[in-house]
């Protein structure tokens, strides 16, 4: 009960912080290149023992983008919970391909994880596959799905895995 009181507090955070962000957004001085993703969705769902809401942010400046032979990559950084007081605080790499309104982002992020309450994954270094679709909805702003896969490529005793899935909004400002 405790955790589920923790998480709608981090909702309305969130939520607070988004509705400040856009209705002040003129007056806040953000570099024009810079998109932060907020997501929410149900971590681990395939483990019906140990699965659990979570809620995340995440942060690119595009203008440390670079174009290669591979497509388009930018530096990602970012932080989830869950309602167990899990964490995760992670920093990579993100692709981006476009095919009209429609956004396709496979990432990699190594980061660190806190279990607290919820699944042990084996060690404190964690990485993150991932891959995101999202629709350019409204200028400047997308509406996404992503999957995800947490695992310590076995630097630990046991490497049980995560798989997760979020609903995204994305604004550039």
């Amino acid at each position: 009960m405790i955790c589920l009181m923790k998480l709608k507090r981090v909702y309305s955070i969130c939520i607070l912080f988004f509705i400040l962000i856009s209705v002040n957004a003129e007056e806040i001085k953000i570099d024009q290149s810079t998109k932060f993703n907020f997501y929410t969705g149900l971590f681990d769902f395939s483990d019906k023992g140990k699965n659990s809401n979570l809620i995340g942010f995440q942060h690119q400046n595009e203008n440390l983008n670079r174009n290669t032979l591979l497509g388009n990559f930018s530096p990602i950084t970012g932080l989830m919970f869950t309602a167990d007081s899990a964490g995760y605080l992670y920093t990579g790499v993100q692709g981006q391909y476009k095919i009209g309104n429609l956004n396709i982002t496979p990432s990699f992020t190594p980061g660190l994880y806190y279990k607290g309450d919820g699944k042990d994954l084996g060690h404190l270094l964690e990485f993150k596959s991932e891959i995101q679709l999202s629709f350019d909805v409204f200028k400047n702003s997308e509406l996404g799905f992503s999957y995800n896969h947490l695992s310590n490529a076995s630097l630990g005793k046991k490497n049980p895995g995560a798989n997760s899935y979020m609903l995204n909004f994305l604004k550039n400002f």
